[in-house]
């Protein structure tokens, strides 16, 4: 619709609801002062009737009906108990058959307050009419009631409305003339500058030179001022993120790390060069979808996840003689965003580090043997309390725990190596721990520590019931070790969920474990409190063999523990085949 059509519009509208309202106060304004008007004459009517009437009951129907007549209203006397004693509109024979009127609201209202007033259709004549009874008359009678017909405020009231509506008309083609006039002008000061200012967004919006209108109405200047700083805005605001992604592709394209990201229909849309290299991609060759990037199982897996939405683990994958770790995670928008990282390196060093260990730790061995051998020899064959005896038995104790240190290194190296695989059946886990809790039994006696295992016959895991047995001995003797006197260790097996597996949980109520060292107790030698552990003779690398057993299961395994309350261990074991 043009300017003119809306201001005409516009402006009908508005007179059309001033008329409208005005004939609605008309009614509502002038219709309860008429009413009250025409009910002050009729109760001054009913005053006046019954001071005139006789003592003479036998002439009251006489007397209502030739003053009705008179009056033109209706007339209407009432005893005390509601019966009808004359009527206008009813003749003598005719009373004994009207209704008895004691509940009529201004019949009630008289009685109470001496004047009643009602408003409500007439059950003879089908009209609206007033009724107004006021108390008094002579002995007998206690009511006199009058009432009219209210077509008279009717007509009053719809002459009025009228003449209001006749005057809505006028002021509506008025307003009609005034709009037409008014939309002529504003087409020549507030149209051409308005089509104007709508250019000059649309070229905003793309991108091209935009050209402002200029305008004397303040309104549109004060918009067209908006519209330019706008501009302006958006202008720097691209030419801060043009060098800003500029910057960080850039910075992308010369990561050390692989970066690759796709859409949410798994379309890549950029793929840096270290990528580009590590995939074994030219700089400038066609690559697939991100779906296709990967022909490892390990690879796809996560690549689905992510493009699903899901977290996924970093997994390994083997490309071209090197080892790459990737990461991924989803993007808000549906896409998937993967980091590739060149992990040959570390794991060339990390293979080093374990074959070093694992040199250094066997080297270890013999000597540490003849040590611990000759310093219990010495112990033995000296006199107790002697200075030769305390320092032998010192020499004795740190050669065997340097021996629980190397015996400890080996293990893990060899799990770390991939040269220890699990040989897995079906293992009762309550008899084994039963088995294993045997060796702390007396430590634990003399510690006042009670053990149970909850797992009951019949509870199994699948695993392989050597390394099972060397995940709870560690598990006991870090239990053992910061749980007080008194204190409480349990053992528990219960189904994982989904069925896949079962979880076998070691809980103490212990000294506990806090928050910010959770995340690092199963890395090796980590303590979370180092002189305690090096006091009790623990080498810190427990925790770093039960992780990995367990995961070389293929499972996992968390901690849960609050300082002052305990701590629970809990070793996943997923189904496997069990070996014959």
């Amino acid at each position: 619709m043009t300017l003119a059509g809306r201001l005409f519009a516009t402006t009908s509208l508005v007179a059309a609801v001033a008329v409208t309202g005005m004939v609605v106060a008309a009614n509502r304004l002038l219709r309860p002062s008429f009413e009250d008007t025409v009910a002050r004459d009729l109760e001054h009517e009913g005053l006046l009737v019954a001071r005139l009437l006789p003592a003479d009951s036998l002439r009251w129907p006489d007397l209502a009906r030739e003053l009705g007549a008179r009056t033109s209203h209706r007339i209407t006397l009432i005893d005390a108990k509601g019966v009808v004693r004359g009527d206008t509109e009813f003749d003598r024979a005719a009373l004994a058959e009207l209704e008895n009127h004691l509940l009529r609201p201004e019949v009630q209202q008289a009685l109470k307050d001496g004047v009643g007033r009602s408003g409500r259709v007439s059950a003879s004549t089908n009209e609206r009419r007033i009724y107004v009874a006021v108390r008094g008359g002579p002995p007998g009678l206690a009511v006199v009631r009058v009432s009219t017909t209210l077509a008279v405020v009717d007509a009053q009231v719809a002459g009025v409305q009228r003449a209001v509506a006749l005057a809505g008309v006028a002021m509506v083609l008025v307003a009609a003339s005034a709009a037409a006039v008014l939309a002529w002008r504003a087409s020549r000061a507030v149209t051409m500058p308005l089509i104007a200012l709508d250019d000059a967004a649309r070229a905003i919006a793309d991108g091209r030179a935009a050209t402002f209108p200029d305008t004397g109405v303040p309104e549109l200047a004060r918009h067209v001022a908006a519209l330019r700083t706008m501009h302006e805005q958006i202008d720097q605001r691209y030419a801060g993120l043009v060098r800003e992604r500029e910057e960080t592709t850039t910075l992308i394209d010369t990561m050390a790390d692989g970066v690759v990201a796709a859409d949410a229909r798994g379309t890549i849309v950029m793929l840096n060069r270290a990528a580009r290299r590590l995939l074994g991609y030219g700089p400038t060759g066609p690559f697939p979808a991100l779906a296709e990037l990967f022909h490892e199982k390990a690879a796809r897996e996560l690549v689905a996840a992510v493009l699903a939405g899901r977290e996924a683990e970093p997994r390994e994958v083997e490309r071209g003689g090197r080892t790459l770790l990737v990461t991924g995670r989803a993007l808000p928008n549906g896409g998937a965003l993967l980091v590739i990282h060149d992990a040959t390196e570390l794991r060339r060093l990390e293979a080093v580090r374990r074959d070093f260990v694992a040199n250094v730790s066997h080297e270890l061995k013999t000597p540490l043997t003849s040590i611990a051998g000759y310093a219990e020899t010495l112990a033995a064959e000296t006199d107790a309390g002697s200075q030769t005896e305390r320092f032998a038995r010192t020499i004795l104790n740190n050669a065997r725990r340097m021996q629980r240190l190397v015996d400890d290194l080996l293990d893990l190296s060899r799990i770390e190596s991939g040269r220890w695989q699990p040989r897995v059946a079906r293992v009762d886990v309550g008899g084994i721990a039963g088995e294993t809790w045997a060796a702390f039994a007396d430590r634990a006696r003399e510690r006042r520590v009670e053990f149970a295992a909850a797992a009951s016959n019949g509870r199994h895991v699948s695993a392989d019931p050597e390394a099972l047995r060397e995940a709870l001995t560690n598990l006991f003797d870090n239990a053992l070790r910061h749980t007080a006197p008194g204190g409480r260790i349990t053992v528990a097996v219960e189904p994982a969920p989904g069925g896949e597996g079962a979880t076998v949980t070691v809980s103490d109520n212990g000294t506990g474990i806090a928050a910010e060292h959770l995340p690092r107790i199963f890395e090796r030698f980590y303590r979370a409190d180092p002189g305690r552990s090096r006091a009790d003779g623990g080498t810190g690398l427990g925790l770093a063999i039960v992780k990995h057993l367990v995961e070389a299961h293929g499972g996992h395994v968390e901690a849960r523990s609050q300082l002052g309350q305990g701590t629970t261990i809990r070793m996943f074991f997923p189904t496997a085949e069990v070996a014959a």
